[in-house]
């Protein structure tokens, strides 16, 4: 809890930003993931099954297993000279980036809903800074439950505990806002420019929610495929057929459609030698796309039958990037600064 002795001078108050992104372990080694993983899985925003049901199978089978093979995916991809993932890497170049780009009237910080460093404690040090009013940026484009949703849980918990509690806004989600899909476009067309064979089908791969969820409401499916919509039509001169998949599927229960795995062993059984696959539900390089889609993808789609494999990279801290990202922040800052 917030003292409030720890609360700077009224001449002091500043305006915030907190940059969210899911989560990461500290370390590629299996007790790190391990605990990552336990908090990660234990939210009811994520698996929604009752405590008595699904805890036990957490607990007694998937922390004893998964927690081993996951490292191993982790080291795969893990920046060794940072000695950090990709995912903490680059969510930190875009606070900072940010922060160069909004000046000293605004503090820009970041954190993880998962793993360190954490919302709470983050918020916590906003606030300490004189910070009495809070934006707060879930780096998730498409809205869900499970992401978006659990991160305002997490702010709201905070916020809750503190005696001086500081105004909040959120931004739920921005899969279709002009400053995303113009970035995500040109990004897209940089790196078909750049590359030195022409695809025959791009795949927009977005992570993957049980069908379930979206038969109770959550609105994250339509989005993604409004997004890839967006995405087609802002790249329609490009020659390529698009398709929007989902990805990162586990457990028995029926996902949503079309799988990105069996789609690309689908397309090199009709002949499809040359395959591009974007990944635009991701802000950031992480385990999903440098290692399920690098990795793991281009062996299906290789396996399969294809030759010419391309990923084409988050949008990072590259200009276009942090270009959208002030976009969003200073519209949504409006009446603040």
């Amino acid at each position: 809890m917030t003292k409030p002795t720890d609360h700077p001078e009224i001449s002091e108050l500043r305006v915030g930003v907190l940059l969210v992104n899911l989560g990461t372990p500290d370390r590629p080694e299996t007790p790190a993931v391990k605990r990552y993983l336990k908090e990660f899985l234990s939210d009811r925003r994520v698996i929604d099954y009752p405590a008595w049901f699904w805890q036990p199978i957490l607990r007694g089978i998937i922390l004893n297993v998964r927690p081993k093979k996951t490292a191993a995916a982790y080291r795969k991809i893990w920046l060794t000279s940072e000695d950090e993932s990709p995912l903490r890497y680059y969510t930190r170049q875009q606070a900072e980036e940010v922060q160069l780009r909004l000046g000293d009237r605004v503090l820009v910080d970041w954190a993880m809903n998962y793993g360190r460093p954490s919302i709470r404690s983050r918020l916590n040090e906003l606030v300490r800074k004189g910070c009495r009013r809070i934006l707060v940026l879930p780096l998730y484009p498409q809205y869900s439950a499970a992401t978006t949703g659990s991160v305002c849980d997490r702010v709201a918990s905070a916020v809750g505990d503190m005696n001086w509690q500081p105004a909040i806004r959120t931004l739920d989600t921005w899969h279709d806002d002009p400053a995303y899909v113009d970035a995500m476009a040109a990004h897209i067309r940089s790196h078909l420019e750049s590359i030195p064979f022409r695809p025959e089908v791009l795949l927009m791969s977005f992570h993957g929610l049980p069908r379930r969820y979206l038969k109770q409401g959550d609105p994250y499916t339509c989005f993604c495929q409004k997004t890839g919509r967006l995405l087609a039509e802002s790249l329609s001169d490009a020659g390529i057929r698009m398709m929007t998949t989902f990805q990162s599927r586990f457990g028995p229960e029926q996902w949503v459609k079309p799988y990105t795995d069996e789609t690309v062993t689908a397309l090199a059984g009709e002949g499809v030698r040359r395959v591009a696959i974007v990944a635009p539900g991701f802000v950031s390089d992480c385990i999903e796309t440098l290692e399920e889609l690098g990795i793991q993808l281009k062996e299906t789609f290789v396996g399969a039958g294809g030759e010419d494999f391309t990923v084409i990279p988050c949008l990072n801290n590259e200009i276009p990037a942090i270009d959208m990202l002030e976009t969003i922040v200073r519209r949504e800052l409006s009446g603040w600064i």
